[in-house]
């Protein structure tokens, strides 16, 4: 391709090169054939007079598509479907008489979108179930591995860095079944005619309502699907669209908020993702480790999730049985919105096979903060020992203010384990206290909820998706 004209970087730097098949032109115009090659097959099933020479004739020559000689149709009909139904019928004389037969354009147009909306489906459906297998390892190995908690970005009562793993993978298992349960009942326009009547086909078999519902039926069969729309207008509804899209962007929320997330524990240095031998992370500051993955990941997601408004205005302004202006915008809309999802989900599994977990980091930062958490312990075994539990909850109260005052206007260590140690309030010595300073007596059942959910969620999709998780992820750059 020309540096002198633009190029998508969706295709030059993002999406994968399975995705760019699934949407490249061939795959459509090679898919409106396989259509019109069932059409014709199941009409001659069907009694209508169409030999088998004809039917060998146009399968002999699906796969050579004159592209030129499309394009120098279009430019006269001004019609993409006519352009391919006329270079077609030059590649075959003999059955260019009965190619079409009956059909509207939509008949080609929207089954094909649907087919390929479906492959690209399949593919998005088995990277989602990698990621999901992806991070459940890394929550597996650090299921104990104690760590702050945060609410409002404050930390909070302590958890464990595979536990907050979970969070994320079940958002991720959330989208899974969304997206099974739409490909389960998923279902092509099939055989409806201009304006959704199937008129054409009635008056093609004299009448036979019978027939005409065999034809859809095997037409449907012969693409590989097992349902149709009941009822269409001269398109399927677009409503199937944004449902389509729905899927896309509820992983793009959940990608966005697992990376925002990285984002931070990576500003804390307690994780990063993956830093390549040679990445530069700043052009000015060569020493700085920026989370660009997680950022990209970010970036695009944005761009999905801002897509499903644009199908939802599609949606809406769908005119009685069909109006045009959906066309140019699906062109765009759909796939891209197919390769930002692909990009995002390969990047995340990138990130997920490389997270760095900097332990000693966290430790230091859970020292810095527990003092305070575990007054309530503390409180406890003061208890125990004779005190009085409401004299010394305000002992407690006044010391962690002072303790909050040395850390955060005079820059020094938290001091208050001392200041419990000295006040004999509390009958505690620094001994007594610093055997409640274990962090895994704060983290609750944190590893046993990942063993749990691993075990009911997880392995389920190992066993299902789990010869896919073994492929290297690779990005471009």
């Amino acid at each position: 391709m020309s540096n002198e004209i633009y190029s998508n970087p969706l295709t030059e730097r993002y999406a994968s090169v399975e995705m760019q098949k699934i949407f490249s032109p061939y795959n459509k115009f090679r898919t409106w054939r396989t259509l019109w090659i069932a059409l014709a097959e199941s009409q001659k099933e069907l009694g209508l007079d169409i030999s088998e020479e004809q039917i060998s004739e146009m399968k002999d020559g699906a796969d050579e598509i004159d592209f030129e000689k499309a394009k120098e149709y279009e430019k006269k009909t001004r019609h993409d479907v006519m352009s391919h139904v006329l270079t077609f019928g030059e590649a075959c004389p003999k059955a260019k008489a009965v190619m079409h037969l009956g059909a509207t354009s939509a008949f080609v147009g929207d089954n094909t979108d649907l087919v390929v909306y479906y492959r690209a489906l399949e593919t998005i459906r088995k990277k989602l179930a990698v990621l999901i297998l992806k991070l459940s390892e890394f929550a597996i190995e650090h299921k104990s591995q104690a760590t702050l908690g945060f609410t409002h970005y404050q930390p909070a009562q302590l958890t464990t860095v595979g536990k907050r793993a979970t969070l994320w993978i079940q958002d991720l298992h959330m989208d899974l079944l969304d997206l099974e349960h739409l490909m389960e009942n998923y279902k092509i326009r099939g055989v409806k005619g201009t304006t959704g009547t199937q008129a054409s086909y009635l008056e093609l078999f004299n009448g036979d309502h019978g027939k005409v519902m065999q034809l859809e039926m095997k037409v449907a069969e012969k693409i590989g699907f097992k349902d149709v729309f009941d009822v269409a207008g001269q398109t399927y509804s677009r409503k199937f669209d944004f449902k389509i899209l729905s899927i896309l962007s509820g992983i793009a929320q959940t990608l966005h908020k697992m990376t925002n997330d990285i984002r931070l524990l990576q500003n804390l240095k307690e994780i990063e993702e993956p830093f390549a031998k040679n990445q530069i992370g700043s052009s000015a500051m060569a020493y700085k480790r920026n989370p660009m993955r997680s950022e990209r990941i970010a970036s695009l997601s944005r761009y999905i999730m801002n897509n499903l408004g644009n199908a939802s205005a599609t949606v809406s302004t769908q005119w009685f049985e069909r109006t045009l202006d959906d066309s140019a915008n699906r062109r765009i809309v759909i796939p891209e919105t197919f390769m930002a999802t692909d990009a995002i989900l390969d990047i995340a599994a990138n990130i997920s096979t490389g997270l760095v977990v900097n332990e000693n980091v966290i430790k230091s930062d859970i020292e810095k903060e527990l003092p305070f958490m575990m007054t309530e312990n503390i409180l406890m075994e003061a208890v125990k020992k004779g005190g009085d539990r409401q004299e010394l909850h305000e002992r407690i109260r006044v010391h962690s203010m002072e303790a909050a005052k040395q850390v955060k206007q005079l820059g020094k260590p938290n001091d208050l384990l001392e200041r419990i140690a000295e006040d004999a309030t509390f009958k505690l010595n620094l001994e007594d206290l610093k055997l409640l300073m274990n962090p895994n007596l704060y983290i609750g059942r944190a590893p046993e909820q990942v063993d749990d959910f691993i075990e009911k969620i997880i392995e389920p999709i190992k066993k299902t998706y789990g010869e896919y998780a073994k492929a290297e992820v690779e990005m471009k750059v």
